[in-house]
Formats: structure tokens, C-alpha cells, sequence
């Protein structure tokens, strides 16, 4: 913030320039004082010498007059323009009681108003965080100050639960159904964060919040997961094998998850007595996967107002589903124009596949403090059939960010 400190303390001196401007210019104001008063005392001066001069007859009554008269209208020429300057003193108390008051002013009303912590904020998204601790503390830090943001605060969620907080986890989900809506995949998030903070104990609320997300989305991979979890260890094998069946058939084969819930739907067949091996579980073809050739470029108009090192984020979102981002990557202004691709490999996660949804949008963003989800210029596309296959798609930032 060394950039702003030094631009508001160049406004505060010209300010107190203008404030300290009387006491600066005290001494001239004195000296023309005194110079006035040296122009009356010789005038009284003048004056008793006519008097003296004509008490001893060498000047006439006339000649007392007119020497007066010469007197009085030299004076006048001396003094002319003091009493103006003489009024329009403030004294110096004044100026000095507002050049103390208005910095300390200023700063109480910005430190009340003022954003000075997300600039702070926007210059820390701008650098790579070197830690998943520091990760986390820049994600509550981004919620506090923008807590309209379901972007932020699935991220924070995700991350508490990388880290093991699913108390924290399970709070920041419900703020994310609360902004974004009661949609099957954050239901399925907010539930399993409830089930590990509440010591893996099943509850009446779990089971509603997973059937309403399957109701919506018979094939949401979290509550799926979770249900089989929940019964392999209240040792209702057979239905986690149902529900373990059905996540495994929804998964695409390149999934890395895939085995280690084929190695769980093996131990509950054994807790069974059954031997059937896992390459025997059914499944139902899978979508193909998606990759959008995406060529990105700036509007020439737009050229002059931004700068090289601008972020620039290039996004996928459902046109019908969750309000994150499907898949995304950054760039810079200074790589634009730019081909990228984005597909089922670029997914933020597993279950967020692009081949899941029918129609998705692309997205452009310049944010020059690094931020993904308010910048200052985006384009977008049109709605896009996902199921057309890999297609080659311009994208013209060209428009400024409204929220």
C-alpha cells in the first residue's frame, strides 16, 4: 500500500499549503503594518512643522491649508491597498487549528468509509500464495470483504476441507446454498462437510439434504460418495454397494477415484460373503468428453486502457447449474491474442465436468487486481451445446465488467 500512502500524503501537503498559506505570507502582512504606521507618523510630523511655520509668519493661512492638503494626499497614496490586506487576515490560530484538524479528520472518515483493505487484498491475490495456510487466510480476508460472493466462499470451503476443518467447511458451504441457490452439487458439498463434523453420525437433516440433491441430479457423485460411506459404516454393505455402483457409472474412466471406490465396493462384497470382482459392476455409457478450442483477443479500442500485466481469466460456466466455474485457466494481457483450450481435463473438480451439462457459456475477464470473479473488462459467448463436440470458439473482450 506504499503507492497509496505516498499519493495521500502529496494531497495532504498541497491541502495544508492552502491552509498554512496566511501564516506563510504573516511577515509581508507586518511589514506593510509597519510601513503604514511610518507613513502616519511623518504626516503628524509634517503637519506640526506647517503649524510651527506658519505660527512664526512664514507661511499664510493658505499656504497652511495646501501644505495639509499635500500632506494628507501623500498619505492616502502611502496607505492605499493596506486596509484591504488588513481585513482579510484570518489571524494565525485559524489556519493552524485546520491544518491539524483536517489529516486527522480525513483519516478517521477513510478508515470508516474507505477500502483501503481490499486494495491490500487485491494486491495479495496479485501474488502466488505460498502456502495453503496463506491461501486460506486470503480467502477469509476476500468473504470479509466481499461476503456476496458465492465464488469466495466455495473456495473457502473447499480449502477448510483440503485442511480438515469440516466445521468451517460446513458453514462456508451453507453460505454458498444461501447466495447461489439449493443446487444439487453444493448440497451434496454442504453435506458431507456436516457428516465429518458431526464424527461421521448420520442424521435425519444429512439424508434430506442428499435425497433433495439427488432428486435434482440423480447422478451428483458427492452425495452418491457420501451415502455409501454412511452405510458401508453402519454395515448396510449392499447398499453401498448400490449407491458406490452408481457413483463408479457416472464417473469418467480417466478418473482417479474410480478404484478406490471399486476397492470399497470389493471390501463390502466381501463383508458379504460375495466374490464378485469389481470388473463386473454395470455401468452406463459415458459422455464423451468436451475440449472447446477458445481464441482469445482484445477489442482494439480497449488497447490503450489496459496494461500488459493485467490478469486475464478465461472460464467455462453451466448455463443451467452451479454458479462456479466448470474449468478455467489465467493469462495476461500481454499473451492476448491467445488460443487455449478448455475441456473435461481443465475441470476444477472431478464431479464439474463440462460433458455433464448440455449448454455452457465462455467467459473473458481482465481484472487488474487479480481477481476472478470482478475485473474491469469481459466478453462472453454465446450458449454452447456441449454435446457437439470439440468446436473452435472466438472470444472478443470487448465490454466493461458490470457487477
Amino acid at each position: 500500500m506504499i503507492d497509496f500512502w505516498i499519493a495521500a500524503g502529496l494531497l495532504l501537503l498541497v491541502a495544508l499549503a492552502f491552509l498554512l498559506l496566511p501564516i506563510l505570507r504573516g511577515r509581508k502582512t507586518q511589514a506593510e503594518e509597519d510601513r503604514t504606521a511610518l507613513n502616519v507618523a511623518l504626516y503628524q510630523e509634517r503637519l506640526a512643522e506647517l503649524t510651527a511655520q506658519q505660527a512664526a509668519g512664514l507661511l499664510t493661512d493658505d499656504q497652511l491649508e495646501a501644505g495639509r492638503a499635500d500632506a494628507a494626499r501623500e498619505l492616502l497614496d502611502d496607505t492605499e491597498g493596506s486596509e484591504a490586506q488588513r481585513h482579510d487576515r484570518l489571524g494565525r490560530a485559524v489556519p493552524l487549528i485546520a491544518a491539524l484538524l483536517v489529516p486527522l479528520l480525513g483519516y478517521g472518515l477513510y478508515l470508516h468509509w474507505g477500502a483501503s483493505d481490499k486494495v491490500e487484498l487485491a494486491r495479495q491475490f496479485g501474488e502466488q500464495p505460498r502456502s495453503i495456510e496463506e491461501m486460506t487466510v486470503r480467502l477469509e480476508r476476500a468473504v470479509e470483504a466481499q461476503p456476496d460472493s458465492a465464488e469466495g466462499w466455495y473456495f473457502l470451503g473447499r480449502t477448510y476441507m483440503n485442511q480438515e476443518r469440516p466445521a468451517d467447511a460446513a458453514k462456508a458451504f451453507a453460505r454458498v446454498v444461501e447466495l447461489a441457490g439449493r443446487q444439487p452439487e453444493l448440497l451434496g458439498q454442504w453435506a458431507q462437510a456436516l457428516y465429518f463434523a458431526r464424527g461421521r453420525q448420520w442424521s435425519a437433516e444429512l439424508q434430506a439434504l442428499t435425497d433433495e440433491a439427488l432428486r435434482a441430479d440423480p447422478q451428483e457423485v458427492t452425495s452418491l460418495g457420501l451415502l455409501g460411506i454412511a452405510a458401508f459404516e453402519e454395515g448396510r454393505f449392499q447398499d453401498a454397494i448400490g449407491f458406490w455402483e452408481r457413483l463408479v457409472a457416472t464417473l469418467p474412466a480417466e478418473d482417479p477415484s474410480r478404484e478406490a471406490i471399486k476397492g470399497g465396493i470389493a471390501r463390502a462384497r466381501e463383508q458379504l460373503g460375495d466374490a464378485a470382482p469389481p470388473a463386473q459392476i454395470s455401468a452406463t455409457p459415458e459422455a464423451a468428453a468436451v475440449r472447446l478450442q477458445i481464441e482469445v483477443d482484445l477489442a482494439p479500442a480497449l488497447e490503450k486502457e489496459v496494461r500488459p500485466d493485467d490478469s486475464v481469466f478465461i472460464f467455462a460456466r453451466a448455463v443451467s447449474g452451479p454458479a462456479i466455474p466448470l474449468a478455467a485457466k489465467r493469462l495476461t494481457v500481454a499473451e492476448l491474442p491467445a488460443a487455449v483450450t478448455l475441456g473435461d481435463a481443465d475441470a476444477m473438480m472431478p464431479q464439474l465436468k463440462m460433458s455433464n451439462y448440455p449448454e455452457v457459456t465462455l467467459v473473458a475477464r481482465i481484472s487488474r487486481q487479480g481477481n476472478a470473479t470482478k475485473g474491469e473488462w469481459v466478453g462472453q459467448s454465446e450458449a454452447l451445446k456441449t454435446a457437439e463436440g470439440d468446436k473452435t470458439v472466438r472470444l472478443t473482450i470487448d465490454q466493461p465488467d458490470t457487477p
